[in-house]
């Protein structure tokens, strides 16, 4: 497995590299979002990356961060979707918006992503949906954000009443922009949560 190239950047285009490592030119693949982030040609660079081995070929792909590594390789993971297709993805939305969209539900928002259709994203919500959400829970806390923790307790405590994802989200961020609920706490926000959604 080749954990990263350390080199010089012989050339870019918007879908791939070359990067000259020890006078070995390596051929990348790479998601537009990786090409945003590379120096001008002739610079030092270093990219994370994936080896990709089918039957009749062995490719290469390369990312800016482990963020876009790590996505390119969960989303490979999901039935349907191979390298080409997880790398267009990553091509057509930042990680960030990628997780908040698949934490959504946005089935919508997802499709409008070029060559993925509506089953695809669907597949994508209801594999990536949890453990997206158990994250962001988790990063909150790391961080110590308490509005961000109280934010997501109450969504998953709303989830845990049979509300969907999406549907809590709206409820929850009605009461949080109308000032209803103290930032970081919970429980209130929950009760003005559950108010908003049986007053539909």
């Amino acid at each position: 497995m080749i954990e990263f190239l350390h080199g010089t950047l012989v050339a870019k285009e918007a879908v791939n590299a070359v990067i000259d490592v020890h006078g070995i030119g390596y051929h990348v693949h790479i998601p537009l979002s990786t090409f945003e982030k590379l120096p001008a040609e002739g610079e030092e660079v270093r990219l994370r990356t994936h080896l990709h081995v089918r039957e009749d070929a062995m490719q290469l792909y390369g990312f800016a961060t482990e963020t876009e590594r790590a996505l390119f390789r969960r989303l490979q993971g999901i039935s349907g979707i191979g390298a080409r297709m997880a790398l267009n993805i990553l091509s057509g939305v930042a990680p960030d918006a990628l997780r908040e969209r698949v934490i959504k539900g946005d089935v919508a928002a997802l499709t409008r992503i070029p060559g993925i259709g509506k089953k695809t994203a669907e597949r994508i919500v209801v594999e990536l949906r949890d453990s997206f959400a158990r994250e962001s829970t988790t990063e909150a806390l790391k961080t110590g954000d308490e509005s961000a923790m109280a934010r997501e307790e109450a969504l998953m405590a709303l989830q845990a009443l049979g509300y969907a994802r999406n549907v809590a989200e709206k409820a929850v961020t009605a009461v949080q922009s109308s000032g209803e609920a103290a930032a970081g706490n919970a429980s209130q926000l929950i009760k003005s949560a559950l108010r908003e959604l049986n007053s539909r």
